[in-house]
């Protein structure tokens, strides 16, 4: 189990260093990939951060920031407010909808029905979520398999403040990077075949593919937020 950086060991001027190091690589897979470097987003992944270890982030000038669990996104949201941008990026819970909620921009983990309806029963207005895809249908791992999407989108239906923005994947694990192109490359035509399909009632606009050691192949096959943690602690 990763030990989580206390906000002794992370050092502001590394963590911005290291930032920036990631934008270039962004920028340099979006020309390869005839991309604006301004369509994909970095996301933080603060799972191993501790609340104090936050500000060492804040100092760094980092933003978007996601949270796995609902707890520590209470307690960090409590203390920092509005100086992040707050997703959800851990497996969600049904019972823990109506905490996170109120403090998150996005939702990036919905694969389920009943937490569908929770989120609509709970929300004031629509919010934005990403479908959990299992790209390569991994048994027991979270997320819808590609051939069972259309159908869990026609039931989530009937739930109209969840607005289907985009898909999320967690890809098989592999040590190449070029391994897993693939599977980004299937998301990313899901993606095309559901903005046809579902034109007017959802906008698959994002692809949240990605993490610190195959983000810049998630950026050429048009991930449009990338969620990385370790590349920029360092």
């Amino acid at each position: 189990m990763a030990q989580r950086p206390s906000h002794e060991t992370l050092d502001p001027h590394l963590i911005r260093a290291n930032f920036s190091r990631v934008k270039d690589e962004v920028a340099a897979a979006c020309s390869r990939a005839s991309r604006a470097p301004a369509e994909v987003e970095i996301l933080v992944a603060t799972k191993y951060v501790t609340t104090e270890g936050m500000e060492s982030l804040a100092q760094a000038g980092i933003i978007l920031v996601g949270e796995n669990r609902a707890q520590d996104l209470a307690a960090k949201q409590a203390l920092y407010g509005d100086r992040f941008t707050w997703d959800f990026i851990g497996h969600l819970q049904s019972n823990k909808v109506r905490q996170i909620l109120p403090l998150t921009r996005m939702i990036h983990s919905v694969e389920s029905l009943s937490a569908a309806g929770e989120i609509d029963r709970r929300a004031q207005a629509p919010i934005d979520v990403l479908l959990e895809v299992n790209v390569g249908g991994e048994a027991g791992k979270y997320g819808i398999i590609p051939t069972e999407v259309d159908r869990f989108l026609e039931e989530a239906s009937r739930y109209p403040k969840v607005n289907f923005a985009g898909l999320m994947t967690m890809p098989p694990l592999a040590a190449d990077p070029e391994a897993v192109r693939p599977h980004f490359a299937a998301l990313r035509r899901l993606q095309s075949q559901l903005n046809q399909k579902w034109s007017g009632s959802h906008d698959f606009r994002h692809l949240s593919m990605g993490t610190s050691g195959d983000y810049v192949v998630a950026v050429e096959e048009g991930a449009t937020i990338i969620r990385v943690g370790s590349v920029v602690f360092g």
